[in-house]
C-alpha cells in the first residue's frame, strides 16, 4: 500500500445496475476470493497488473515495434505469425513496464492506479450532477473491504458530502471491519455463492462461514440500510434446487426478503487472456433463461422478491 492512497482499477460513470438510481462505480483492487468465473481478474490482487490486448496491437498492420524495442528484459518476441508475443511470467513481475509508456495503441496497459481520496472524490462529485434521484456511489472490486482504511476515508468524505453510499461485497472480512464499514453504508449487494462451505471453497478458495456470519449479524443488528443478496448462477455449482432452498432457509431465518440472481456470462474471458491466463469457464454457455426463471419462481413461491439479471426494483 502507498501511504494515503488506494489502488483503483476502474471508475465507471452512469451505472444503473449497482444500486438505486444512476451511480458512479469505484472498483478497488484486491480480493480474498478466487472465484473461477471471475469477470474482473485484473482486480484480484492488491497490485498493478500488466495486460496485453492482441486485438488492439497494430504490429500486424503497421509493423509497430515500439514496445519490443523498449522492453529491457527481452520479454517480447516475434514468432513469424504476424503477432507480438509477451512472456507474461516476466511481464507480471516487471517493475518498470516501460512498454506501456511506448505503446500508442493501448494494447499494453496496467490495470490499477494509485489514487488519493481527493482524486477519487473529484471523480465522484463530478458525476453527481448527472445522478437521478436516489443515485450515488457504489464501491466494488475486487473486494472493496480489503482496502479498509482507504475505503473508510472515502465513505466518510461521501457522507460529509451527502452522497448515497452502496457497496458490492463478498462479506469475507473481519466482523469488526465489516461492522465499521457498514456504519457508513446505505445499500448493499452481498454475494451468496453457495450454502455448503466445502463446495464454496472448491470454487472460490475460501469457506463461507465468515461470509454467512457477517450477513446474519448485519441482518439482525438493526442496521437501517437495504440489503440484497446476490447469487451468480453457475451451472453445476449452485443452480440446483437443494442449494437454492438452503439459501431460502437462510434468508427466512434472518428476515431477508430480496435477492438478485445473475446469469453466468463469459465477459471476463478477454481479460483472462490479456493477463496471459486461460479462463476456467471458457467452455461454459450463458445461463439458460429457463434456469433463471425456475430459480426465480422458487424464491417468489417462498415470499422472497427475486430480481433477475442486473435489474433491481
Amino acid at each position: 500500500m502507498k501511504e494515503g492512497q488506494g489502488l483503483v482499477f476502474d471508475i465507471q460513470s452512469f451505472s444503473v445496475h449497482d444500486g438505486p438510481g444512476s451511480r458512479t462505480l469505484v472498483f478497488l483492487s484486491g480480493c480474498p476470493l478466487r472465484c473461477q468465473w471471475c469477470s474482473n481478474p485484473e482486480g484480484l490482487e492488491l497490485r498493478q497488473r500488466f495486460l496485453f490486448s492482441q486485438a488492439k496491437c497494430k504490429y500486424d498492420k503497421t509493423n509497430c515495434k515500439r514496445c519490443l524495442k523498449a522492453c529491457p528484459h527481452g520479454a517480447i518476441s516475434q514468432n513469424g505469425d504476424g503477432k507480438l508475443h509477451f512472456d507474461m511470467a516476466v511481464c507480471d513481475t516487471c517493475q518498470s513496464h516501460v512498454c506501456v509508456d511506448h505503446c500508442i495503441y493501448e494494447a499494453a496497459r496496467l490495470s490499477g492506479k494509485w489514487m488519493t481520496v481527493d482524486e477519487v472524490m473529484k471523480a465522484i462529485l463530478r458525476d453527481s450532477q448527472f445522478w437521478s434521484q436516489g443515485g450515488g456511489v457504489t464501491f466494488s472490486g475486487g473486494e472493496a473491504t480489503l482496502q479498509k482504511d482507504f475505503l473508510l476515508r472515502l465513505l466518510r468524505r461521501c457522507k460529509e458530502s451527502s452522497v448515497h453510499r452502496a457497496i458490492e461485497t463478498t462479506a469475507h472480512t473481519s466482523p469488526k471491519d465489516f461492522q465499521e464499514i457498514f456504519s457508513f453504508i446505505d445499500f448493499a449487494l452481498i454475494d451468496c455463492k453457495h450454502m455448503d462451505s466445502a463446495r464454496h471453497k472448491e470454487k472460490t478458495g475460501v469457506g463461507n462461514e465468515l461470509i454467512l456470519s457477517n450477513i446474519a449479524t448485519l441482518a439482525n443488528s438493526g442496521w437501517k440500510g437495504r440489503l440484497v443478496l446476490r447469487i451468480p448462477v453457475i451451472e453445476g455449482f449452485n443452480d440446483d434446487e437443494a442449494n437454492i432452498m438452503n439459501v431460502i432457509g437462510f434468508m427466512n431465518a434472518n428476515k431477508l426478503f430480496e435477492v438478485n440472481i445473475l446469469p453466468f456470462h463469459r465477459l471476463g474471458d478477454s481479460k483472462w487472456s490479456q493477463l496471459g491466463r486461460d479462463y476456467p469457464y471458457k467452455a461454459f454457455e450463458p445461463t439458460p433463461k429457463d434456469t433463471m426463471r425456475g430459480i426465480q419462481d422458487l424464491f417468489l413461491d417462498h415470499g422472497i422478491a427475486c430480481y433477475v439479471d442486473e435489474e433491481l426494483a
